[in-house]
């Protein structure tokens, strides 16, 4: 501290925080701009915005349907991968469903935002349980492809060349075999 400075006079600066909580300035001071102080130039502390349930309300019952909407769509598409109708071993099925997967893992990143604005920790949870579950599929698909898992699996399907039709040879037909006197020497 320097020599100039007067020691704060705690307090005083308590009782006219308290004045203005009496007086209901804590609405005025989240409507001023937020380099404005509560008390005035060189007053209290700085205005804040209200955080609390007051702040949940203003979120909107639109943002809170749209979290659920979010987290529901995540959890039918989670339920859903587990019953993936196709063969997923190589090629264009594979794709799809690793296409399905990704969009699992956008979903659950979607919710896992949307929650976290809306203050919904259930549907919070969801969302961080769908993420790992997006993620777990993907391993069990991706982690035999590139290698690290000891059951090797491939991306593209093996495609052979179409051979051309070869008639069956017929071989010769032998006449039975008789005893045939043998020749000695």
């Amino acid at each position: 501290m320097s020599p100039g400075d007067q020691p704060r006079d705690w307090d005083k600066e308590l009782a006219q925080i308290d004045k203005l909580i009496a007086a209901g300035a804590g609405d005025a001071a989240a409507s001023a701009p937020a380099g404005q102080r509560a008390g005035g130039p060189g007053g209290g502390p700085l205005a804040r915005p209200p955080v609390g349930p007051s702040s949940v309300a203003g979120a909107g019952r639109r943002a809170i349907l749209f979290t659920w909407f979010r987290v529901v769509l995540g959890v039918l598409l989670g339920a859903g991968l587990t019953q993936w109708p196709y063969a997923k071993n190589c090629g264009l099925p594979l794709f799809g469903y690793l296409g399905g997967v990704a969009a699992l893992v956008a979903v659950a990143l979607s919710g896992m935002a949307s929650s976290w604005k809306s203050r919904s920790g259930f549907a919070h949870a969801l969302s961080v349980g769908l993420l790992f579950w997006g993620s777990a599929l993907a391993a069990l698909e991706v982690l035999p492809r590139i290698g690290y898992a000891q059951q090797k699996a491939v991306w593209l399907c093996e495609t052979r060349p179409a051979q051309p039709a070869q008639p069956p040879v017929r071989q010769p037909a032998t006449p039975p075999s008789t005893p045939q006197a043998q020749d000695s020497f």
